[in-house]
């Protein structure tokens, strides 16, 4: 009999460990070469685990939600053709010198002293809970609406054993149907209200992992932001000039995206002292310019997906290589590296109609770019006649920097640097 055993991969810099979700395959089932068996989450991205050989699953030996590390066996396959399975079942754990329990209904007494146990249905709830929460649940005299509200640490925002009994020492004694949010290190925020026709609405593990970068960057990072104008009037016509024939020829779209991607790696050329990192009291320049983009997703979070040594590219390439990573990112298919190495992150606030922003530096970069929508307003420009008004293009750039290493001077002269280059643009270029 040929076993073989299921690796954890390695799924990019840095990732040591992984979260299992879901098995798509269960003991028994057959798997060919390279067939997706389970789902795993990394603090970078979601991603399927594919099978290094053709076989049967023979043994599972990780559970949804346990976290796994890199390198660590997670299942049994064999690669004997015809061998019968046996069906396999998880081990019950138990302590050293426990007695055997048999599986039978547990029945929780109420914790008024009364011998009829607590009557609340969470069958009600859309929310997945198990047993063991349910029961420590009614126990509590917790109801429905406020476990609700109790965020989860387990797969899929499910709320775990260590969840319940640390929102329980929490609670005031006496208090029921009343919700305190805490932090994951127990501190206790002020709560939220809930009335009657509230909605809630339970974060998922990628809007949770947001929110918690968010408040790190705030907290680590003194954000300061400056602002300029830029007159791209020039890319507008170039670009409403090529794009058709961009699109018959390559099949893909040309967004600005690009554009606005090669004017911010040329002006880091130009202040690469934007191109670091802070680790502690040292500053690390780094060698590459490797530019991050926010994409917002079909479920409302964002994901940042990197252009890897964009200096590297002309504009075609960076064309080639937005579209590719726009369209893996929202179709679920990004893999952890291409969301790591990021040394500088631009946002175009601009789809969604905003003219500017103060985005969140993502860490560990010291800059991040947001970039408003292009409006047509009447400007006072030059001529061979003179001053004249006349109708132009015009866009607000929003540069966020940490002003631990960035000073004012730095951060303001770069923006400029990144409109200049936006308002120099060739209008007879070639792509």
């Amino acid at each position: 009999m040929a076993r073989v055993e299921l690796i954890m991969p390695k799924m990019g810099e840095s990732i040591m460990e992984a979260t299992i979700l879901t098995w798509l395959k269960k003991p028994g089932d057959k798997i060919a070469q390279d067939e997706s068996v389970l789902e795993v989450a990394t603090d970078k991205v979601d991603t399927e685990v594919p099978s290094t050989h053709e076989g049967i699953l023979i043994e599972i030996l990780a559970k949804e939600g346990e976290v796994v590390k890199v390198g660590k066996a997670i299942a049994i396959i064999s690669t004997e053709v015809g061998e019968a399975i046996a069906p396999v079942t998880a081990p019950a754990i138990t302590k050293p010198g426990a007695k055997e329990i048999k599986s039978q209904p547990i029945v929780m007494a109420a914790t008024n002293g009364s011998n009829h146990s607590n009557a609340v249905d969470y069958s009600s709830s859309a929310r997945f809970y198990s047993p063991l929460v349910k029961n420590i649940a009614k126990e509590e005299k917790i109801a429905v609406a406020e476990l609700e509200t109790i965020a989860g640490s387990g797969a899929a925002g499910r709320v775990t054993k260590k969840d319940i009994l640390e929102y329980v020492q929490q609670r005031k004694p006496g208090q029921v149907g009343q919700s305190i949010a805490v932090k994951s290190n127990g501190t206790p925020l002020v709560p939220a209200s809930i009335n009657a026709g509230d909605e809630i609405i339970q974060m998922d593990r990628m809007r949770k992992m947001i929110a918690e970068r968010m408040v790190d960057s705030k907290r680590i990072a003194p954000h300061v932001t400056s602002f300029v104008e830029a007159d791209v009037t020039t890319i507008v016509s170039w670009r409403s000039k090529v794009k058709h024939d961009f699109q018959k020829r390559e099949g893909d779209g040309l967004t600005y995206t690009p554009i606005f991607m090669e004017a911010v790696m040329m002006a880091i050329k130009d202040y690469p002292m934007i191109n670091v990192q802070v680790d502690g009291d040292r500053i690390i320049k780094k060698k590459e310019i490797n530019i991050g983009m926010a994409v917002a997703l079909p479920s409302g979070n964002l994901i940042v997906p990197v252009v890897k040594n964009a200096d590297q590219y002309n504009l075609s390439g960076l064309v080639r290589a937005v579209n590719d990573l726009t369209k893996r990112a929202r179709e679920n298919k990004l893999k952890p590296d291409d969301l790591a190495g990021g040394t500088y992150t631009i946002s175009n606030v601009g789809t969604f109609g905003n003219v500017m922003g103060t985005p969140i530096i993502m860490q560990p970069q010291v800059g991040i770019l947001a970039i408003g929508a292009i409006q047509k307003k009447p400007a006072v420009i030059e001529t061979p006649d003179g001053d004249a008004i006349a109708i132009r293009h015009k866009m607000f750039l929003s540069h966020s920097y940490d002003h631990r290493v960035v000073d004012g001077a730095l951060g303001g002269s770069f923006v400029r640097r990144v409109a200049d280059y936006l308002e120099k643009f060739d209008i007879n270029r070639t792509i």
